[in-house]
């Protein structure tokens, strides 16, 4: 079907093409009656605005780009849906690409959204991005950027993030308060500022509540995953008989080890408590129920879509405008894992 347009309204009611656009838009200088013919008129031949003209004319692409690391990832989803939900009532499209933890894959992710014009790029940098070269890119060309959950001291943008390094702290000092003495870490990678912040906060807290921090007891997690859990969980076991504690990167980690001792009859918490961070929904559901931290992803992506629409309204306007960094709060989630 070929596309109606404004010139076939004007041409079918015997009015001037302006005259259509504008009713079409309730300008006040076209009458009433005008505009409820005009709109009828439209309505009955299915009409639909250009959106890719109207782009041209007010040199905006109504959409954003969405860059992390696992789309499967149940933390990831709810920043997703919270980041959509606000994206559509602004009448923005969210193009979501996953760069699977890969330098290499988010540096052509950045030039294909710079390429599609997007208005604005969020991201959670991948494990292995340690030259952020190609987001400074993105800022010479006035792109808005704000990064969430993993990101970079290293460049001047928005930020949506939690205080790692407290909420690290808190759920270590909850296993010390359980009676836990040896208490592990299973640790992500060693890039990402969010591994190292649960990383010190795990270790300060083992510090100010007279505990000796034992560097065999930390274990790196690359992937952060259910297998990784199953494998530090193995080694654990074959390098240590006396540990009492395990504080998580993730729940999937947690998860993991639980499985393990499950299947070999170390009774948790009794023999061994396990902590978690996330609280990704199944962490309630396994037995035992996992003790975790909860990481607001769904604030955090309604926080962050708010945020770059408040720099990419000032960037239409030629306002100058200051980035921010907004943390938001966890919360301890006490279950039957401690």
């Amino acid at each position: 079907m070929k596309e109606v347009t404004l010139k076939q309204i004007a041409e079918n009611l015997g009015i001037s093409i302006t005259t259509v656009s504008k009713a079409l838009k309730d300008y006040p200088d076209v009458s009433k009656k005008t505009k409820a013919l005009v709109k009828k008129e439209a309505k009955k031949l299915h009409y639909k605005p250009n959106v890719f003209a109207v782009n041209l004319r007010t040199k905006e692409s109504k959409t954003v780009g969405l860059i992390i690391p696992e789309v499967v990832h149940h933390f990831f989803s709810s920043v997703i849906n919270g980041i959509i939900e606000q994206a559509e009532k602004k009448g923005y499209l969210v193009i979501i690409l996953q760069s699977n933890e890969s330098y290499k894959l988010e540096k052509k992710q950045i030039d294909l959204l710079i390429s599609k014009r997007v208005d604005g790029i969020m991201i959670s940098l991948a494990n292995k991005t340690v030259d952020i070269s190609h987001l400074k890119r993105v800022k010479e060309l006035e792109i808005p950027l704000l990064m969430f959950d993993k990101i970079s001291k290293m460049i001047d943008c928005s930020k949506v993030v939690i205080n790692d390094r407290e909420a690290a702290y808190a759920a270590t000092k909850h296993l010390i308060d359980t009676g836990c003495k040896r208490i592990a870490h299973f640790r992500g990678a060693l890039l990402p500022q969010n591994s190292i912040d649960r990383f010190l906060g795990y270790k300060k807290a083992l510090e100010d509540h007279g505990l000796k921090y034992d560097s065999s007891l930390v274990y790196i997690c690359e992937n952060v995953d259910y297998n990784d859990g199953i494998n530090a969980a193995k080694q654990l076991l074959e390098d240590h008989d006396d540990v009492d504690g395990i504080f998580t990167i993730t729940d999937l980690a947690a998860i993991g080890a639980i499985s393990v001792f499950n299947e070999k009859g170390i009774r948790v918490p009794d023999d061994i408590s396990i902590m978690g961070f996330s609280n990704w929904f199944v962490s309630s559901a396994i037995t035992p129920s996992l003790s975790t931290v909860d990481q607001p992803g769904y604030e955090m992506g309604k926080v962050a879509f708010k945020q770059l629409y408040k720099e990419m309204k000032a960037r239409r306007k030629h306002e100058d405008f200051e980035p921010r960094t907004i943390v938001l709060e966890t919360k301890l989630i006490k279950r039957n894992s401690t």
